[in-house]
């Protein structure tokens, strides 16, 4: 071996066939309110964006407009499709439904009710905490349903997009579980991600790996912040 031969440390690429997913949570959407539950679509809640949800979602179009991006997706609720619509406006792009991302199913807590019992540590909220599982709300979806649903979403996208780089309009539950799914880590590890946050998932036959959580640098409070 030549004395010349030199191995450097270089920055990441993708692996050649690889797909990049951006899982980007929906805008702030509306507030819940004692006695005014929100719509349902298929038994969950369906709130609009709130007024600054909006203003999130037109920060990220103009953050990630110029970007390569092959194809945008968002769930059936509103809330994920209205934060999509700005980008998608901009890169000339479709949003594409896929519902097997929406959000954990709530059971008898959804419509609004389930920001209620967290605000107010009810006993079953704290339980819920502690166990890492949403289930324990009376009817919530179970951990099982949830993870093989964002497997087969994902992976079918992924396949889909091969050696492309798409944008996929979630939810924060969803999100969360993803990239526990992809750490093999806590099921409630990464809960909850910011609203209109960037998580970056890279995808190659089956196997994930995360090259970024939380990216908040395109709204008001995600400059760097000191380390105190």
């Amino acid at each position: 071996m030549s004395e010349a031969t030199e191995y450097r440390q270089t920055p990441y690429e993708a692996p050649t066939g690889a797909a990049e997913l951006l899982l980007i949570r929906h805008g702030a959407s509306e507030p819940a309110r004692p006695g005014v539950p929100f719509p349902l679509v298929d038994g969950q809640g369906d709130p609009d964006l709130a007024p600054e949800g909006r203003e999130q979602a037109e920060r990220l179009a103009e953050r990630l407009g110029k970007e390569r991006i092959d194809a945008v997706y968002a769930t059936t609720l509103r809330r994920t499709v209205r934060t999509a619509e700005p980008l998608a406006r901009r890169l000339g792009l479709d949003v594409q439904v896929e519902a097997g991302m929406r959000e954990v199913h709530l059971g008898e807590w959804e419509g609004g009710l389930f920001r209620k019992k967290v605000a107010e540590a009810d006993p079953i909220a704290q339980r819920m905490w502690e166990e890492e599982r949403w289930d324990v709300i009376p009817g919530a979806e179970a951990g099982a349903s949830l993870e093989a649903r964002i497997r087969e979403s994902i992976d079918r996208l992924a396949a889909a997009h091969a050696g492309g780089r798409v944008a996929v309009f979630s939810h924060g539950g969803v999100i969360g579980q993803a990239l526990a799914m992809a750490t093999r880590s806590r099921p409630f590890a990464f809960l909850t991600p910011d609203n209109c946050s960037i998580s970056r998932v890279v995808v190659l036959d089956g196997h994930w790996s995360i090259r970024g959580f939380n990216d908040i640098a395109h709204l008001p409070h995600g400059a760097p912040q000191p380390l105190t």
